[in-house]
């Protein structure tokens, strides 16, 4: 079984759909709610379990309530929990999350700022036996302990460039694979031409770079090559975490020894399925679910 490292947040978000995004201070009605772990790495770690590869994600957690429903939320997804700490006296952190009949998405978040970046324990905790590695950039400090392991041992050292990515720079730089949002490449280049960016930030760390944008599909560049992959024809219910399962998905293919525009395919088709279903991780689809879907769904021209 392939086995995929995550490092990152592991959050728990609290989830109302709403006729349409509020824009006053006043009191409103959710027409459905629903509790699901939330976090990059902690939903990328489900997307890969789901997936049928080993997903281990090792991640900082508080001694609060919140902490147990993370934890037990990430077993059930079948996640290996074996690089979680907690901190005594500490709070993990929560999310609010809006999501409107379209689909799209608003999130107020909660971290504990006192909670230990340090990663020193991480360097000895990860295990030699992985085949790829996959960060976000809510732990700097972890981030780079990961991608160094990784990058010492040949393996994919995935990072999920998500804004603010400068205070992960030393992972970035240490990142075989980058994987920018749109948001987070505009964070990292200071501008709106995504496609100066995505060359810029190729240029100086000689990574495989990518952006994803939605419905706009994911543009490459690695050296003097590029491409670009466009995403699939869907109408969209739920947004939330879509960017984090296709983190996961890609990571996996690489994992398996996939060709990136190859992953970035499989990856599309994931984070497709997954926006088309409205029930958090238990949408998250299955290898089979994705092959099918590829074989038949349409792609935007």
């Amino acid at each position: 079984m392939t086995k995929i490292v995550t490092t990152g947040v592991a959050v728990v978000d609290f989830v109302f759909f709403l006729d349409e995004m509020p824009r006053q201070a006043e009191k409103y009605r959710a027409r459905a709610a629903e509790i699901t772990g939330g976090g990059g790495a902690a939903n990328a770690a489900a997307a890969i379990a789901r997936l049928g590869g080993h997903a281990m994600l090792a991640t900082r957690l508080g001694s609060d309530q919140v902490a147990d429903i993370i934890a037990a939320g990430l077993e059930a997804a079948g996640v290996d929990c074996a690089l979680l700490r907690r901190f005594e006296g500490r709070r993990s952190s929560f999310s609010s999350v809006f999501i409107d009949q379209c689909g799209e998405r608003q999130i107020v978040n909660f971290r504990d700022p006192e909670l230990p970046m340090d990663a020193g324990w991480l360097t000895s905790a990860l295990p030699d036996d992985f085949d790829a590695a996959l960060a976000d950039t809510r732990w700097p400090d972890g981030a780079e302990v990961l991608m160094r392991r990784a990058r010492e041992r040949g393996l994919p050292a995935v990072l999920d460039g998500e804004a603010p990515i400068r205070e992960a720079e030393a992972a970035l730089h240490l990142a075989s694979h980058i994987a920018f949002s749109a948001q987070g490449l505009r964070d990292w280049g200071g501008h709106d031409d995504l496609g100066a960016a995505l060359n810029d930030v190729a240029a100086q760390t000689g990574a495989f770079v990518c952006v994803t944008d939605g419905a706009k599909g994911v543009t490459w560049r690695h050296g003097t090559q590029s491409g670009f992959e466009p995403a699939y024809a869907i109408s969209p219910i739920d947004t939330l975490g879509a960017g984090d399962v296709w983190h996961g998905a890609f990571a996996l293919q690489l994992g398996k020894g996939a060709q990136p525009p190859a992953a970035i395919r499989f990856a599309n088709a994931v984070a497709a399925i997954k926006c088309t279903r409205a029930n958090g991780r238990d949408g998250y689809p299955t290898a089979a679910e994705t092959e099918a879907f590829m074989k038949e769904a349409p792609r935007f021209a």
